[in-house]
């Protein structure tokens, strides 16, 4: 089997070598976390988007409105990753490349490698976060950019992969909310007032409150 990877930049399966390597080189109990942290990534994500929806029952309509598309948005593009992945069709790097040793059980044929899904949702989430949620900004962008590269650390992912998969989610999350918020919000503001969503969207007392969009 040749090193050369048709479709596989030489300088992306040069720096997965070079990753697992060190990977391995590092502490048991360090490789253990690593794979624990690159799937509790997500969950933390996911979290973090929960809040972002409990904190604006008590914002305007246009902060929900941000917070209910941000995790919409992070699933659209999490479709569109898959619908990449199934039309390139690029083998997984601990599957093609000889003398590679990943800490991760390398997935099954099938389950395809660029671009990287979980690079893809911790971006999106991300970005998401970023636009409806602001003060998390420096958390949850440091958060996504070390989930995606531990998918190239614990062996299951080109750089190329996971680059891919940021770049698609931190754009396609932003254009969808700036293209939905404006007809969502008077939606949200129509379902404040009446119906059994109601007590979804607002908080107890917290009403008719304005002027809060996209602060903290």
């Amino acid at each position: 089997m040749s090193d050369r990877i048709d479709g596989v930049p030489d300088i992306s399966a040069e720096l997965y070598r070079d990753i697992t390597e060190f990977a391995r080189s590092t502490p048991s109990w360090f490789q253990a976390l690593a794979e624990i942290g690159t799937e509790a990534v997500l969950l933390a994500f996911a979290a973090l988007l929960l809040g972002a929806w409990w904190r604006a029952r008590r914002a305007d309509a246009r902060t929900m409105a941000l917070a209910l598309l941000a995790p919409a948005a992070t699933v659209v593009a999490y479709v569109i990753s898959e619908l990449f992945k199934n039309l390139v069709a690029e083998d997984r790097p601990c599957r093609v490349l000889r003398g590679v040793s990943a800490l991760a059980d390398c997935p099954p044929y099938g389950d395809w490698s660029f671009p990287s899904n979980h690079a893809t949702l911790a971006a999106a989430a991300a970005a998401g976060l970023v636009i409806a949620w602001r003060r998390t900004a420096p958390y949850v962008l440091a958060a996504a950019a070390l989930g995606a590269f531990s998918r190239v650390f614990v062996g299951v992912h080109y750089p190329h992969d996971v680059i891919g998969g940021c770049l698609l989610g931190a754009a396609v999350v932003p254009l969808l909310m700036l293209a939905l918020t404006p007809p969502l919000t008077p939606w949200v503001e129509r379902l404040r007032s009446r119906g059994a969503l109601r007590p979804a969207l607002t908080a107890t007392g917290a009403a008719g409150r304005t002027g809060r969009a996209g602060r903290g």
